[in-house]
């Protein structure tokens, strides 16, 4: 795998692939392991997992530095990745034995059914490099302690923190085979995917991943969990906020260089509000400092990859062909390494690039509505449903909106994130299946029916099926 570093360009020391051989043996190793694994006690798992976060504190620099080498977040916020990481790991460490105990039905006097959640086998989780260790935890904290065990198809730019997660739970102490990186490109990953040995797989990236990857475990009847694209509303009401609203949309527009599924994308503001909000907005925009990941007072590295950076600014001027204004930024910066700034587009037709695409950068998409009414209509014209923010004061309005935006998520007064406590994913083509909580710990186990009864007990029913 070539690396290039994104803030300089310049090329890292390339990671060897794996060979068909190194990845059949990989397959052989899972499928051994997992007969061991899965009758390990949960709570051995759990306090394996522990473990796991263990070494996430105590390494977090070192692997906060390969992330910004690799992929160009600023170190600060590489550095809360790996913390968000162990504390996913603390929380199923905590709770994985609580949301899978055996669930008691209704049943006759005479019986006894309850249902048990027991793990599938080898997992195959297709990952993405814009949150590189986060992603992986995401999936492998839950379902690892499941009792299931997990392969790992990385990013192609990331493979140095594929190799890193691989050593924390080998550090850890999880038996050999348990979780694994394999260093393939995305063509290989559809093989793995077929391969008998492999009996479930979850992908996070784009929707056209997504399709391929779900063609491809619908063809072998392989369940499979889709966290897809976002291009997720931020709606300001007439009764916001403005100062917070304004100050929380910079950051959610630009968290991770606006490299994320959930950062805000198209911010939808009340008429009445409309001009001091976007003042605000532009205001916090342009204050944020583009620069060097690795110093303390960057707000935003480089865009991931050359050939992002130069879709992110055709989708700009596109935009702006098409009819929108632009406020701020929208020019790649005349320096070494991939930046983009800050950029803010008002009168953004509907039919635009920028509201009909996702924009996987800092690039904000201002629309003004004239009512609540068109604000949901804003919100849900557009083919992906991962999350939504909406700002008002009056709680209850929030509420009551919330149910009325197309989502697998929305957040009053809050920027859209995921929290191993509540589930994370999304409708239409953001995808399908959830994450974290209990709700994602049980994607990828056998929901079983176990009913038991006395050998003599008379029939009382008869259920033809």
């Amino acid at each position: 795998m070539d690396r290039f570093n994104p803030a300089t360009g310049e090329a890292l020391e390339p990671v060897p692939d794996d060979s068909e051989e190194d990845v059949d043996d990989a397959l052989s190793r899972a499928t051994d392991a997992f007969e061991e694994w899965r009758e390990v006690p949960i709570r051995k798992r759990q306090q394996l997992l522990e473990n796991a976060g263990d070494v996430l504190r105590e390494n977090k620099r070192e692997y906060a530095e390969l992330m910004t080498r690799e992929m160009g977040k600023t170190l600060a916020s590489a550095v809360s990745e790996v913390e968000k990481c162990a504390w996913v790991c603390d929380y199923y460490a905590e709770n994985a034995a609580d949301h899978l105990d055996d669930e008691r039905r209704p049943s006759p006097p005479h019986a006894e059914a309850k249902v048990s959640y027991e793990p599938l086998g080898p997992t195959l989780a297709v990952m993405p490099w814009n949150f590189p260790f986060w992603q992986v935890f995401r999936f492998a904290a839950p379902h690892l302690t499941a009792g299931n065990v997990g392969l790992l198809k990385h990013a192609s730019n990331v493979p140095g923190c594929a190799q890193a997660i691989q050593e924390v739970f080998e550090e850890a102490g999880y038996p050999e085979g348990v979780f694994q990186s394999l260093i393939i490109r995305s063509d290989e990953a559809e093989q793995v995917i077929e391969d008998d040995r492999v009996v479930a797989v979850t992908l996070t990236g784009s929707a056209r991943a997504g399709r391929s990857v779900a063609k491809t475990a619908g063809e072998n009847l392989k369940k499979s969990v889709l966290e897809l694209g976002g291009s997720d509303p931020f709606v300001v009401l007439d009764d916001a906020d403005l100062d917070a609203a304004a100050k929380t949309g910079a950051t959610a527009r630009t968290i991770n260089a606006g490299q994320s599924c959930i950062a805000a994308k198209r911010f939808i503001v009340h008429t009445d509000v409309y001009d001091e909000w976007l003042e605000k907005f532009v205001s916090e925009m342009d204050a944020l400092a583009v620069g060097d990941p690795t110093d303390d007072e960057t707000d935003l590295g480089p865009q991931a990859r050359e050939d992002l950076m130069e879709t992110l600014h055709e989708q700009v001027q596109d935009t702006v062909e098409e009819g929108a204004t632009l406020e701020l930024g929208g020019e790649p910066l005349d320096r070494e390494g991939f930046y983009y700034p800050p950029t803010v587009l008002t009168d953004v037709p509907r039919d635009s690039v920028a509201a009909c695409e996702e924009v996987f950068g800092p690039a904000a998409a201002v629309f003004e509505v004239e009512s609540e009414a068109e604000a949901i209509e804003v919100a849900n014209d557009v083919h992906l449903g991962l999350g939504a923010s909406v700002w008002t004061q009056d709680l209850d309005r929030g509420e009551r909106l919330s149910h009325r935006i197309d989502a697998g998520m929305v957040f009053v007064n809050q920027l859209v994130k995921s929290d191993p406590r509540v589930p994370f994913g999304g409708v239409k083509d953001s995808g399908y299946g959830r994450e974290l909580a209990e709700h994602g710990i049980e994607e990828f186990v056998n929901k079983k029916t176990v009913w038991v009864q006395e050998a003599d007990a008379s029939e009382e029913d008869v259920t033809i099926e």
